[in-house]
């Protein structure tokens, strides 16, 4: 599959969608969400993502009643009875991938990082402890994957300060703008194997509503994402017909 045009559409999506809650929430209900909120409570602005790799699973050998993307999409935990994930894909009861899609946009990146940081590690964790602890036999090892969109502008391509009030961070994260951390950080769950695929595409508003993207690191573009993807679905789907 070529991926640049549906990857561009993606993008298009959501910076579109984004721009409509806005007007519509400022407009409509005469009232707005704080910072990013306003544009984003309305959902759905990363369902050309979603789309782009229900498409990509059914190319892959999957049907279409195999991937899961607007209901049925709950997983039991082990650390919490259930958490909704964003898109499933589950074949004859076998879990075969599992991906969660998130974004974030300015102006406030400090505490968002760090909550989004927090939600990546708790979720993989918590799935991964279930898949030990035979969650979803007799299932094989699912894909686990995570693609996020982060706004490229001034704020979160500046260097940030660290604080040290008793220990020294580690040397990467000195002088790392929110675009690098988010690199060092989807470059750590995929070394340390906490995820199977991870995509960092960087966005301008303005260039994003042309349908344009870039990531920083050629081991988180979409394309290496997708690939990493379809090979599991693809040799999952071999392995059913044999």
């Amino acid at each position: 599959m070529d991926l640049d045009a549906p990857v561009s559409k993606a993008v298009r999506h959501f910076w579109r969608t984004r721009a409509k809650q806005a007007k519509k929430q400022g407009t409509v209900t005469g009232q707005r969400d704080a910072g990013q909120r306003t544009a984003v409570t309305g959902g759905k602005h990363l369902d050309g993502f979603v789309d782009l790799c229900r498409s990509l699973l059914v190319e892959a050998g999957l049907k279409n009643t195999d991937v899961f993307w607007r209901q049925r999409l709950e997983l039991p935990g082990f650390f919490r009875p259930e958490k909704k994930w964003d898109l499933l894909a589950v074949r004859e009861d076998q879990l075969v991938a599992v991906i969660e899609f998130k974004a974030q946009v300015g102006p406030s990146f400090a505490n968002n990082f760090n909550n989004r940081t927090e939600e990546a590690l708790g979720n993989a964790t918590d799935l991964w402890a279930a898949y030990r602890e035979g969650a979803f036999k007799p299932s094989a090892r699912p894909w686990l994957g995570y693609l996020f969109l982060l706004e490229e502008c001034e704020k979160s391509l500046a260097p940030v300060n660290v604080k040290e009030p008793h220990f020294g961070v580690f040397p990467e994260f000195h002088a790392a703008s929110y675009a690098k951390r988010y690199e060092i950080l989807l470059l750590k769950l995929l070394r340390e194997r906490l995820y199977d695929g991870a995509s960092l595409l960087l966005s301008t508003k303005r260039g994003g509503l042309r349908g344009e993207a870039s990531s920083p690191n050629d081991e988180l573009s979409f394309r290496t994402f997708a690939a990493s993807l379809v090979g599991h679905a693809s040799a999952f789907a071999k392995m059913r017909k044999e």
